[in-house]
């Protein structure tokens, strides 16, 4: 029997912090007005999506969470705080240790 996960524990490190950032940052979104916007719908479900997808080691999960990484670091250049963010997610996600890892181990 498969299990499903929200966060992964065996992942190194750099895609465990990826998936809470996409996950606190779906939640800020959605706290901020993006429930009201439709790119802010788009960006909570990709970064839930996303990290669901990482933690259970999909592909897919892997690719939306850069999609998503990639629209918060355009979308976030107004606001330094945000750019941080969405910077340090981008750059989690692109670490070469993670990029091994989802190369080798993702499905």
């Amino acid at each position: 029997m498969e299990t499903r996960r929200w966060t992964n524990p065996t992942q190194p490190q750099t895609l465990q912090i990826a998936v809470f950032l996409l996950y606190i940052n779906a939640v800020f979104v959605a706290i901020y007005g993006g429930l009201f916007n439709p790119i802010g719908l788009l960006l909570i479900a990709g970064g839930v999506g996303g990290g669901y997808g990482i933690a259970n080691e999909k592909r897919w999960g892997y690719t939306l969470a850069l999609v998503v990484a990639g629209i918060g670091v355009l979308f976030a250049l107004h606001d330094i705080i945000s750019l941080m963010f969405a910077a340090a997610l981008a750059a989690l996600l692109l670490h070469p240790q993670s990029r091994d890892y989802q190369r080798i181990w993702f499905r």
